[in-house]
């Protein structure tokens, strides 16, 4: 009875605070994060259950699931890096609306390719191409919520952000796992061409122009303004480990949790749920209370609970165990992501905001794709050993927590 009046107590702060943000941003920062959520919403659908498609029923290694992932990501990367740029100099606008209409197309045929049974190098190339379409968008909406929002206020902007991003993660992996026990793949990734046409709408009727200094020109060396800002470098070299860590969510932990630990799909839905439900209460409070304490110290702790979590996933054998680990994986997110964006919103010039963003995107890409070939490579090399699937994994968060402290301590921030 305690412990349940608890979680009431805790769960009313949690939407007490909720119920106060809604005063304090522009409405631009909340449009922001319907666009997240239905992003997300396809993300959350296709990433997880193409690799479960790829790797049942066209019968492909868990490598070379890895690699085609790694693969999206790499490009996803390149085209996210070119978004944030080609943002700073002719708007953010336009480009997240041409990034989410060629997005709408590739998406539709991503779905019709997997109905027919299409060759698996068709699929992978247009599954490429329409992940690295909509991930341009990311460094355009982190900027754009940079651009409206004031410094003192980045850190909870972005943990606004993540609300929206993680309702979409709740509700996606959920509808996908529902679907997927009764509809052919094929339909279920016509979802994420649905999701796309509707933040196209919410685009061109909803979304203003935000206020940023152009740039005045794009090319490959404009790109690369930062190579004299070694705090923003190796920042980012940093939390590249931490996007390794946190790429394992997808496509390893999909497969593990199916195929090694022997939980449905609906199950595996719902782990997602239950990471994406926790962001939503808990997110806008924790960020709050981040603002007491330094960024590098928040950093530290929130990669240490990634590695704590993901540790605890080898000694998975009943559902209440794996849920258990998902919370303190979560707990580490919802600590680690919006200080992440805060610490570039800080480092960035105005007017070159989009571009620094789409750099740090190419670190957060290349982290989420070289994290599901490492992922696939553990899993193939130990099918039979869980602990040495997750013990490299939780090895790499705790390298991250100490590259942040040494960070901090080099410069002094």
């Amino acid at each position: 009875m305690c412990f349940t009046q608890a979680m009431e107590k805790l769960l009313g702060k949690a939407k007490s605070s909720l119920r106060n943000a809604f005063h304090r941003f522009e409405p631009d920062v909340w449009v922001m994060a319907v666009i997240q959520f239905f992003t997300v919403i396809g993300l959350s659908i296709c990433i997880p259950f193409l690799s479960l498609y790829l790797h049942q029923d066209r019968g492909l290694s868990m490598t070379m699931v890895g690699m085609i992932i790694l693969a999206a990501g790499l490009c996803s990367a390149i085209s996210q890096t070119l978004g944030g740029a080609l943002s700073d100099r002719f708007g953010r606008r336009p480009i997240l609306l041409v990034a989410v209409l060629v997005s709408v197309f590739l998406y539709s045929g991503l779905a019709v390719l997997i109905g027919l049974s299409a060759p698996v190098l068709t699929i992978a190339i247009v599954y490429i191409a329409g992940r690295s379409m909509l991930t341009t968008t990311r460094p355009v909406i982190s900027a754009m919520v940079a651009d409206f929002t004031s410094k003192e206020r980045l850190t909870e902007a972005y943990g606004i952000l993540r609300i929206g991003a993680n309702i979409g993660w709740a509700a996606g992996p959920a509808i996908g796992g529902y679907l997927a026990t009764f509809l052919p793949y094929g339909w279920l990734f016509g979802i994420a061409p649905l999701t796309c046409g509707i933040v196209s709408l919410i685009v061109f009727f909803f979304i203003r122009e935000s206020p940023h200094v152009v740039s005045k020109r794009v090319g490959f060396r404009s790109m690369l303004p930062t190579a004299d800002n070694r705090a923003f470098l190796v920042f980012t070299m940093v939390s590249l480990l931490s996007f390794i860590v946190m790429g394992q969510m997808v496509s390893t932990l999909s497969i593990f949790a199916v195929d090694i630990v022997g939980f449905s799909t609906a199950q595996y839905g719902l782990l997602l749920t239950l990471n994406g439900l926790i962001v939503i209460f808990f997110q806008y409070p924790i960020t709050l209370a981040l603002k007491r304490i330094a960024k590098f110290r928040a950093l530290i702790l929130g990669s240490l609970l990634y590695g704590l979590g993901y540790l605890s996933l080898g000694w998975t054998t009943q559902f209440g165990w794996a849920l258990g680990a998902m919370a303190i994986i979560t707990a580490g997110e919802i600590i680690h992501s919006p200080v992440t964006l805060s610490v570039i919103g800080e480092l960035s010039p105005q007017d070159q905001r989009g571009r620094y963003m789409g750099l740090f995107g190419l670190s957060q890409t290349m982290g989420m794709a070289i994290g599901p070939l490492l992922g696939g490579i553990l899993l193939d090399a130990f099918p039979f050993n869980s602990e040495l699937i997750w013990a490299p994994i939780a090895l790499i968060a705790l390298i991250a927590a100490v590259g942040y402290y040494l960070w901090a301590r080099r410069f002094r921030l």
